[in-house]
């Protein structure tokens, strides 16, 4: 018996582990996606000849489709599940990347780049979802945090393949082949989701029980799989018996799913107004406007990558071990500190000393969004929200996530042209002090709970003065 519970384990665990290696891929293009504009602007900007304000089109394009991508995304993971909705994300993913890397002009790039953002902004919404629904609750934390790795890797890698394609390929068009690049994890994906289920919430809303079963017993042991397919199949049953399931219905009727709702949205925005994809989408623009080339601008935004990796891997230890809260609002006070070093580097004399003051404020800024920010925020979303409307809450948080990466990203030419890189960098500082006062008032905490526990706990502590729908179907037990 202990023989079989072993290798019981042991195939739980093989099948984990090739669940998050593909799944996963959405997060690695999502980062490759988003991080490898940076380098490919110093020149197709050049070659499909951009003004200020076309440079920054096509870099919120991608953005700007990510938007409705997350409305997409949300949908579509409830109506034909997590599974279908990734291989959805796929076919957008593969052929975005395929128009932006043949783009004849600026038009045909700006229509590429929101076809490749309508699949990042799926992806961001689904792959979290998809993991938190898959682990098992003491595994979640570092499980779901593997998709915030693949992003920075994602993002790490297009900033390496970037500075070897400049090396390699002595021709103005090189911007092609880095973008080109990215049509190949897509294809993976595609192929990968083909070998794998669906979630078993996703099954249990469907009434699929049987596949609810199946799934649980094929990513946990026999008796914690039996445990939990009875906790998730009594919760999905109340849900149904109160009459829930539409969304819009139940944020009006449920006060306390609407301050999960807003929190999760605060979240979302806060995450992005640290300033992140100023420095993920400009870097090298950044590093050669303190006066250095652009072969070196290149080069060293790959140390801007490095933290970032550095920066998840140590996040994943500590989300493993410690309170999720206390993690990311550390994260903002860190951000903030940051940027203030950020800020002041830019008002050096002219030299390499300055080029470098600004690498390292930037280095350490990374550091702390990374260990802490970024990591902290796609795992709290994806545990947040109450399973009668998580397609839709991730899918608007998400939406206002994008929003706020694509304004940000669309004015930051603007402002850095109009008042200076001090004075942008000191906006963010206020904007990252109101984020840090708004989440030290509102965020909960998710750690230690299934997905279900964390519902009911909430709606227990929050029913009297949020209404009170929930409270009197809580088990006792919890």
């Amino acid at each position: 018996m202990i023989g079989a519970d072993k290798e019981t384990a042991r195939s739980s665990n093989r099948f984990l582990i090739k669940l998050t290696a593909i799944a996963t891929l959405g997060g690695l293009l999502f980062g490759y996606d988003s991080g490898v504009i940076s380098g490919a602007l110093l020149y197709l900007k050049d070659d499909l000849q951009l003004d200020t304000l076309q440079e920054g089109i096509v870099v919120s394009s991608l953005l700007f489709g990510a938007i409705f991508g997350a409305l997409l995304g949300g949908k579509l993971s409830d109506v034909i599940g997590r599974r279908g909705s990734l291989m959805v994300c796929a076919g957008l993913l593969l052929f975005g990347a395929l128009g932006s890397a043949v783009a004849p002009n600026y038009e045909f790039m700006v229509t590429a780049r929101i076809l490749l953002g309508l699949g990042v902004g799926a992806a961001s919404v689904t792959v979290p979802i998809f993991l938190a629904e898959m682990a098992p609750a003491h595994r979640r934390g570092r499980i779901v945090t593997i998709n915030e790795l693949m992003i920075v890797t994602g993002q790490f890698l297009a900033f390496v393949t970037n500075s070897l394609l400049d090396q390699l390929i002595q021709d103005p068009q090189v911007w092609r082949w880095m973008l080109g690049v990215a049509t190949i994890p897509a294809v993976a994906l595609f192929a990968g989701m083909m070998l794998l289920p669906d979630s078993p919430r996703w099954y249990a809303l469907k009434g699929r029980y049987a596949d609810t079963r199946r799934v649980l017993e094929l990513s946990r042991p026999s008796r914690q799989a039996a445990e939990e397919y009875d906790l998730v199949v009594e919760h999905i049953r109340r849900e149904k018996k109160i009459d829930r399931g539409a969304a819009l219905r139940d944020l009006k009727t449920f006060p306390w799913m609407r301050r999960l709702l807003w929190v999760g949205v605060g979240l979302a925005v806060a995450s992005q107004v640290t300033g992140v994809n100023t420095i993920n989408y400009f870097a090298p623009t950044i590093l050669r406007s303190t006066g250095l080339g652009t072969s070196a601008a290149l080069v060293l935004t790959i140390a801007v990558g490095v933290i970032s990796i550095a920066g998840t891997l140590i996040g994943i230890y500590l989300l493993g071990r410690f309170n999720h809260r206390p993690l990311l609002l550390t994260g903002f006070y860190g951000i903030i500190g940051s940027l203030v070093t950020l800020a002041a580097a830019f008002q050096l004399p002219e030299s390499n000393g300055r080029s470098y003051a600004v690498l390292v404020a930037m280095m350490m800024f990374m550091f702390f969004m990374q260990t802490f920010v970024g990591i902290g925020t796609w795992l709290m979303l994806s545990e947040l929200f109450p399973i009668a409307i998580r397609g839709f809450a991730m899918g608007l948080a998400v939406l206002m996530l994008w929003t706020a990466n694509t304004i940000i990203s669309f004015i930051f030419p603007i402002m850095n042209a109009g008042i200076g890189s001090t004075g942008t960098f000191a906006i963010f500082v206020g904007l990252n002090i109101i984020s840090t006062i708004f989440l030290v008032k509102f965020l909960p905490e998710t750690k230690g709970k299934t997905l279900e526990e964390f519902e009911e706990d909430y709606a227990a502590k929050h029913g009297g003065f949020l209404g009170a729908p929930l409270r009197s179907s809580v088990t006792t037990s919890h």
